[in-house]
């Protein structure tokens, strides 16, 4: 009987504890945005590990990303963009931390922060990447202004 109570106390914390955890990891899970006139602003807070990670949508389908300024274009998981329905297009290399790696070529018909929303990106799909957080690299970053005071991250689209 002591047992089971401990295992019911640990499932109980366990099920306490897992949205405290997934707000440091993402404390950017649903972006607040403003717009005025015309211009859109979406502030992201870093997490915890002092990265900016944030939910959005691809194709209108709910994903994660990770701003990432070293990536030259938005980088999604083969599992991912399986899900995502993406195609793979034509193969083409890419220089990483740990070599060269093999990528295939995509095209996003709309990306969505908050109130920010982007159209026909290129973008590459990994195979060698593991997880579900997709990186946001400069073919969309490019697309907007984005500056960093403190632990804000402002996107901005005109």
């Amino acid at each position: 009987m002591f047992y089971i109570a401990w295992i019911i106390a640990l499932g109980l914390l366990t099920l306490f504890f897992r949205p405290i955890e997934e707000r440091q990891f993402n404390p950017n899970a649903s972006p607040s945005s403003q717009t005025e006139g015309g211009v859109k602003e979406v502030q992201l807070k870093r997490n915890r590990y002092g990265h900016y990670i944030t939910s959005g949508k691809i194709n209108n389908m709910p994903v994660v990303f990770l701003l990432d300024t070293g990536a030259s274009e938005v980088s999604i998981p083969k599992k991912v963009a399986h899900k995502l329905g993406l195609k793979p297009g034509i193969p083409l290399p890419r220089r990483t931390a740990n070599g060269t790696i093999e990528v295939y070529m995509t095209k996003l018909t709309e990306l969505q922060i908050g109130d920010i929303v982007l159209y026909d990106l290129r973008a590459s799909i990994n195979p060698y990447m593991e997880g579900e957080t997709i990186l946001l690299g400069m073919s969309a970053l490019k697309e907007i202004e984005f500056h960093q005071r403190g632990n804000i991250l402002t996107l901005t689209q005109y």
